[in-house]
């Protein structure tokens, strides 16, 4: 099979009977040999009904998939990557603003130029500048600097996958944003970009709100912290540790020296307690010393972890 497209929805209705016969015409007129996966997030309309006439009419066609209720576009695409079958697989909205006649280009990008992963780019938004553009840009330049992905648009729902990659790669919470840079780590790294039609929204509201991007922001840190960290904890928390406990002990043996100091010169010495660097010096060492031991405690559990060896193997013979 050349294509699967998966199409996760909440709610899309009035849209997928038109999304379903725009993407038949492309595959026909392509002469692909495809599926469509659609992925039911707990929609509470009529999406499914929808869905179950399209299965009837094009029962080899039409495959689908309905969680019992919303758990967010992660989950639904990673159910989707699990049944896939299309040597490549595109990843599209229901919602009628990505266009399905970019197909053909991004399956060509995948099958003859040998990308493992091509992100869609919606160059000329049709979104309000104010509450989507400007912060999309600014979580997108961010998101750059991070993961050293050069691409403008990652978050964007229209990409194209290598089976293979759809297959190694696990999408979980909202990781659906950074699914390039899951990819990357999991070593497929010839990642490209195209640029696509963003259409304006059809039917229905949006799905997501300005949380999104303090929701975004976090997810690229834990995806960064997981890609660094994630099997040597102890790298980061014992080291930070460590220095902000040498940090302590360094201004606690100034402290005491200065009191010793006095002392031997016979001058009034100081309580040790009346100088703030003791408390700073004490604070800083009970500090060290738990991140010292958090690194510790999440190393026997990265030890413990049935993905502690597992490692992407390319070939073998």
């Amino acid at each position: 099979m050349d294509i699967s497209v998966i199409i996760p929805l909440y709610n899309e209705e009035e849209s997928l009977p038109i999304l379903f016969d725009w993407i038949k015409r492309v595959m026909h007129e392509n002469n692909f040999t495809y599926e469509v996966i659609f992925v039911d997030d707990g929609s509470f309309d009529n999406s499914w009904g929808v869905i179950e006439t399209l299965k009837e009419k094009f029962p080899d066609i039409v495959r689908a998939l309905k969680f019992r209720h919303n758990y967010g576009k992660s989950p639904a695409l990673y159910c989707g990557f699990q049944v896939a079958k299309g040597d490549v697989v595109i990843t599209m909205d229901a919602d009628l603003q990505d266009s399905p006649d970019e197909i053909p280009e991004l399956y060509s990008m995948i099958k003859n130029d040998g990308y493992d992963l091509v992100s869609g780019w919606k160059k000329k938004r049709h979104d309000s500048k104010l509450t989507k553009n400007l912060p999309s840009k600014l979580y997108n330049a961010t998101a750059r600097k991070v993961t050293g992905l050069k691409l403008h648009d990652m978050n964007c729902g229209l990409k194209s996958y290598k089976n293979e990659v759809v297959k190694n790669i696990e999408v979980y919470g909202d990781m659906h944003r950074y699914i390039p840079y899951l990819a990357k780590n999991a070593g497929y790294t010839k990642i490209g970009e195209k640029v696509v039609e963003h259409r304006k929204r059809q039917y229905g509201s949006t799905k997501f709100g300005m949380n999104r991007f303090v929701n975004g922001y976090l997810d690229l840190m834990t995806a960064w912290f997981l890609a660094k960290f994630g099997k040597k904890p102890m790298h980061l928390f014992g080291l930070i540790g460590s220095l902000m406990f040498l940090i302590g002990f360094v201004m606690v043996v100034v402290v005491g020296a200065n009191k010793l100091i006095a002392l031997w010169s016979h001058a009034a010495a100081p309580l040790v307690t009346n100088s703030p660097y003791f408390y700073i010096a004490l604070v800083a060492m009970i500090l060290g010393t738990q991140l010292f031991l958090t690194g510790f405690v999440a190393e026997i559990i990265a030890r413990n972890s049935s993905e502690r060896n597992k490692y992407q193997i390319e070939k073998k013979i």
